[in-house]
């Protein structure tokens, strides 16, 4: 599910009217950056929806490793999956002070029943998910570093001034390098490579694609 290398809309902001009528069931609630909302393995009943602010879905290992599953602003929601009872699949930690409607699953399913659009909405998310899923596993299992690195770029990439392909989102190497699944080290490196060869150009954390990247490295 490394949110990255899916689809743009797979993610998208839920309508205002749905929105409203979802927090409407919960509680609105403030949290400070770094909080940690969800915690993988844990028993969960309740829906975030995101109201402002900006949160990191990951999973992480004993060792504390962690990897990078997703980011959610306003309109989006996390912990749909607490509707069948089960264990918290990943983490999610606020990465700005974040405002959230916290909705349990009763209310929530209670909304799903009367609102059959949305829960078709949510099916096919899901079914989204999963496929994103599968394709992630596949890039981990088959693809290197660099691959999986080259997929994350052009996947967050959007054209900007000049024509040329900008990462609008501020990245620091480690935080690349907790999404595609290796170490700062390495990202660095092939950072290094890339802007040598003329291919990247990185200015206040800004990455732009001067030109096609290569499909090995």
């Amino acid at each position: 599910m490394n949110a990255p290398s899916v689809p743009q809309d797979l993610y998208s902001p839920l309508k205002e009217t749905t929105l409203r009528s979802i927090a409407e069931g919960g509680i609105v609630r403030t949290f400070p950056r770094n909080t940690v909302l969800i915690h993988e393995g844990d028993t969960g009943d309740s829906l975030y929806i995101v109201l402002s602010g900006k949160v990191k879905v990951y999973a992480s290992n004993a060792q504390g490793r962690e990897f990078v599953i997703a980011f959610h602003g306003p309109g989006e929601y996390v912990g749909e999956m607490a509707l069948d009872g089960g264990v918290r699949s990943a983490s999610v930690v606020t990465v700005d002070p974040t405002v959230c409607a916290v909705v349990h699953r009763a209310q929530f399913r209670e909304f799903l029943l009367a609102n059959p659009d949305f829960a078709l909405h949510l099916i096919e998310k899901l079914i989204r998910r999963a496929r994103a899923t599968t394709e992630d596993v596949k890039s981990l299992a088959l693809s290197d570093v660099y691959g999986r690195l080259v997929r994350l770029l052009n996947a967050l990439a959007v054209t900007g001034e000049g024509g040329h392909q900008v990462v609008p989102e501020k990245l620091t190497q480690q935080a690349i390098a907790e999404r595609v699944g290796a170490s700062r080290d390495m990202i660095g490196k092939l950072f290094k490579d890339l802007v040598a060869g003329g291919y990247l150009a990185v200015e206040d954390r800004t990455i732009t694609i001067l030109k096609k990247l290569p499909t090995g490295w």
